[in-house]
């Protein structure tokens, strides 16, 4: 049996609700600090820029994410689709590269390879870890950054207006990313 009375049982569970609203507004905190730079909407010109993809099954070819944006689309009519922006070189994108697949399983996923290499290169990663991702590859970084990710992983819902919605850096569970397209 306890010796607490309830009155420091009461003190104890303030205390630690206490602390776990501070580690949530801290979490919140960096969440919005690291994603201050995602725009709300698809910039025009980065919706044109020429890029390598890699779509399951097929060979490497030239697109745009305004033309792999509207294939996914045409796929799953009126859902949103999950922008994941990854990295080969990334520890912690290895983490929720299962997320990502189990994800993609039902629902439209377009991930976006991040200072990864080129085509053959993403390719052949891909290959190695058993990823079937719908994959644009950024060598350079310049549509990560002109969408506002400057570090990976990165997760936001892109909906069939073309609207950035719910942008995270970091871990992201599997429910997390399951809500943020739900949500949006």
């Amino acid at each position: 049996m306890s010796n607490a009375t309830p009155r420091s049982r009461r003190r104890r569970w303030l205390d630690n609700l206490g602390t776990l609203t501070l580690m949530l507004l801290v979490f919140f905190g960096v969440q919005a600090w690291q994603t201050r730079a995602v725009p709300k909407a698809l910039d025009p010109a980065l919706l044109d820029l020429p890029l390598a993809t890699l779509r399951p099954g097929q060979a490497p070819e030239t697109s745009t994410l305004r033309t792999e944006l509207a294939t996914l689309q045409q796929q799953h009519p009126g859902q949103n689709v999950a922008l994941y922006v990854w990295a080969e070189w990334c520890p912690i994108c290895k983490t929720t590269q299962g997320t990502v697949n189990t994800l993609s399983v039902d629902r439209p996923v377009l991930t976006l390879a991040m200072q990864s290499g080129g085509p053959e290169t993403v390719a052949r990663h891909q290959q190695a870890q058993g990823l079937s991702w719908h994959t644009v590859v950024d060598p350079r970084g310049e549509l990560s950054k002109g969408l506002g990710f400057g570090a990976v992983p990165g997760f936001a819902v892109i909906t069939p207006k073309g609207a950035l919605r719910w942008p995270t850096v970091g871990w992201t569970s599997a429910w997390g990313m399951r809500w943020r397209l739900w949500w949006a």
